[in-house]
């Protein structure tokens, strides 16, 4: 429509030429109208809809990672896009998927590939983190989850040290505190409060701003587990 009446407005001041260098300028306004809901994160740029549909691929694949479908789980899923989403919003998500992408199959490398491609790295932290928390929505992370989580932490390109740390926050341990903090067990009071400035620098939401809502919901969640790790560490050093 824009590009039409952009023609029209061309041609009552240069006639025929003006008609067509208004449908051209028109056009080009159309393109930049249709395409700008989007999610951006610095040069990165990828539409909300096929951001979430491949969000859901990926959590396909982690609850039948280990040969059972988890009532527990499938519901963690529905439960978070209805939270960040909206109902509507997310039953059209799900039929989506059902209906086009479901019947394919899923391949974890193009997948992830996509993330690495239209995503920043705090993004893909984020997704991490989402899926590790569909893998304990049963209460346990099993050895094949975590397997198929390390699979796709690899293929989006995330370091083993964030990894490990997300994992510490699910799969608990005496040292998950130095975990979380990616920090070693002996480490002084000041390497602990160097390591927690990085960390909160690398996990606070703002990072995430302008992106998609349950990425910065996972950001706050990860956030507050730094909070945490932090505060354990300095009462243990301090005593």
């Amino acid at each position: 429509m824009i590009k039409w009446v952009s023609a029209v407005i061309g041609y009552s001041f240069l006639r025929f030429p003006g008609a067509i260098l208004g449908f051209m300028v028109g056009g080009f306004f159309e393109f930049l109208s249709k395409n700008s809901i989007q999610i951006r994160t610095s040069s990165y740029t990828i539409k909300p809809e096929a951001f979430q549909l491949n969000l859901l691929a990926l959590s396909a694949l982690i609850i039948k990672a280990d040969g059972k479908i988890e009532q527990k789980e499938l519901n963690f899923v529905r439960n978070f896009f209805i939270g960040q989403y909206g109902k509507e919003r997310a039953d059209s998500i799900f039929k989506t998927f059902n209906t086009q992408i479901k019947k394919e199959t899923q391949h974890l490398d193009q997948l992830t590939q996509v993330f690495v491609r239209q995503t920043a790295y705090e993004t893909r932290l984020q997704i991490l983190h989402f899926l590790f928390g569909i893998a304990n929505a049963d209460g346990n992370v099993s050895d094949v989850e975590l397997q198929k989580l390390s699979q796709v932490a690899s293929g989006m390109q995330l370091r083993l040290p964030d990894f490990e740390s997300i994992k510490a926050m699910f799969v608990k341990n005496t040292d998950n505190a130095y975990k979380i903090l990616e920090v070693d067990s002996n480490a002084s009071l000041n390497e602990v409060k160097k390591a927690y400035r990085k960390m909160a620098k690398k996990y606070h939401p703002d990072k995430l701003r302008g992106q998609d809502p349950a990425m910065i919901k996972g950001a706050e969640e990860k956030f507050r587990e730094v909070q945490k790790a932090y505060e354990t560490l300095i009462r243990q050093k301090n005593n």
